[in-house]
């Protein structure tokens, strides 16, 4: 997600400045393709071939594919540039791509989409201003973040030739282990710090990590989920945050139901 978007959103609702990165880790690496086929001896697999961009627009979530969340494509302000994200140590780069929601390794072809969820407390109308007038010290603005409580994520697809899925999530988790306890990384021009790298437990694909990332900037904290699963060629990968739970510093849930859509889709 873009950060400067993310600040700007939180400092009309509480006057918070927000940093947001993305990442993502879990289990263990699989066994890819490159063994010998069955039949004739010496006889191999044929190499596996990257989905093209089209087939991915076929497979990514769509409207509707996601019960009470709007999927659409994402605005500029949405979305980072490639090469616009850079991390202080090399090692961590994967890791910054992305929490960044930008892809592992080099795909062939990618497709995104924004997918938003809004609580129940955010489907309902802010009170007015003599209401809020009339509140107590701290219930105006506890309106106004449940008027926030809105998860957004970004879901991409990228696909790779041959075993590219799989070095690229192997790099991912292993930037992930030695990048866990923090780094520095410029985000579009603004610096920041990921302060801690924490596993989740995530089931999904073939092949899958799935990470708590942790960041600060300007003296704020918040945490982002990241998750990036595999499935054949095709990685797939979200990055998600909320923006009422960021302000509050409060926790909240791997967009699953995102994440089982795509997964369906995929096959």
């Amino acid at each position: 997600m873009r950060v400067a978007a993310i600040r700007r959103t939180v400092l009309t609702a509480s006057a918070v400045s927000v940093a947001l990165l993305v990442t993502g880790c879990g289990g263990d690496a699989e066994s890819g393709g490159g063994k010998e086929a069955r039949g004739d001896a010496g006889a191999k697999k044929p190499v596996a071939k990257a989905l093209t961009a089209g087939e991915l627009e076929k497979r990514v979530v769509a409207e509707g594919d996601v019960k009470d969340h709007e999927v659409k494509e994402p605005g500029k302000k949405d979305v980072f540039e490639p090469g616009s994200v850079s991390a202080e140590r090399a090692e961590c780069k994967p890791v910054a791509q992305v929490l960044s929601a930008l892809p592992a390794g080099e795909p062939t072809a990618r497709v995104q989409r924004l997918v938003v969820h809004e609580a129940d407390t955010a489907k309902k109308d802010l009170p007015s201003t003599d209401e809020m007038a009339d509140m107590k010290e701290g219930e105006a603005e506890e309106a106004m973040l449940d008027s926030l409580d809105i998860t957004k994520t970004l879901t991409s697809l990228w696909s790779y030739d041959a075993d590219g899925a799989e070095q690229a999530l192997a790099t991912l988790r292993k930037a992930g282990r030695k990048c866990a306890g923090g780094f520095a990384m410029t985000a579009d021009g603004d610096k920041q710090q990921v302060t801690k790298i924490s596993v989740e437990k995530l089931s999904a694909g073939e092949d899958a990590v799935a990470w708590t990332v942790g960041t600060k900037q300007d003296g704020t904290a918040a945490d982002t989920k990241v998750v990036v699963f595999r499935q054949g060629t095709t990685l797939a990968g979200f990055s998600s945050f909320n923006i009422a739970a960021i302000t509050r510093g409060e926790a909240f849930e791997q967009p699953t139901a995102v994440i089982e859509a795509q997964e369906a889709k995929l096959g």
